[in-house]
C-alpha cells in the first residue's frame, strides 16, 4: 500500500522503489514465518515423498514462491509508474492544446476588434493619382 501511494503520488526514484519492494519481501517473510510456528501440524500425515529433510522441498518452494511473488510485485509497480507517466504525457498535452486554443481565442478576437475598426473609419478611399491626360477632352 506504500508503495502504490508513493507511485500514486508521483514518485519514481528508482532507489526508493527497490527499498519499499525490500521491506515488503523481508515483511511477507517474517509473515510466512510467523504463520509456520502458529499453524498447527497434523499429527498422522505422511510423507508424500520420502526424502531426508522433509521440509528442505517446500522452503525451496516457499523461496521460489516468494521470488516470483516480489518479481510480479516489482512489475506490477513498474506497469503502474508507466502507467503514471503516460497520464501525466497526456495531461501536458491536453494543457498545451489547451493554451493554443486561448491563443487563438485570443487572436480571433483581436482580428475581430481590428475589423470592427476598420469598418468604423468608413468606406473612405483615397483617390487614386493618375497621370495627367495625353489630349484635351473633346467638345461635347
Amino acid at each position: 500500500a506504500l508503495r502504490l501511494s508513493y507511485l500514486r503520488g508521483g514518485g519514481h526514484n528508482a532507489a526508493i522503489l527497490a527499498q519499499l519492494l525490500d521491506l515488503q519481501a523481508e515483511a511477507m517473510a517474517l509473515e510466512k514465518r510467523a504463520a509456520r510456528r502458529t499453524a498447527p501440524v497434523p499429527a498422522e500425515a505422511p510423507p508424500a515423498m520420502p526424502a531426508e529433510h522433509p521440509r528442505a522441498g517446500t522452503q525451496d518452494l516457499d523461496a521460489v514462491l516468494l521470488a516470483v511473488e516480489l518479481e510480479n510485485r516489482r512489475l506490477e509497480d513498474k506497469l503502474l509508474a508507466l502507467k503514471v507517466r503516460r497520464e501525466r504525457r497526456a495531461g501536458a498535452g491536453s494543457l498545451a492544446a489547451q493554451q493554443h486554443a486561448e491563443e487563438l481565442a485570443q487572436l480571433q478576437s483581436e482580428v475581430g476588434m481590428l475589423r470592427r475598426q476598420a469598418e468604423g473609419m468608413g468606406t473612405r478611399v483615397t483617390p487614386a493619382i493618375l497621370p495627367p491626360p495625353v489630349a484635351p477632352p473633346l467638345p461635347q
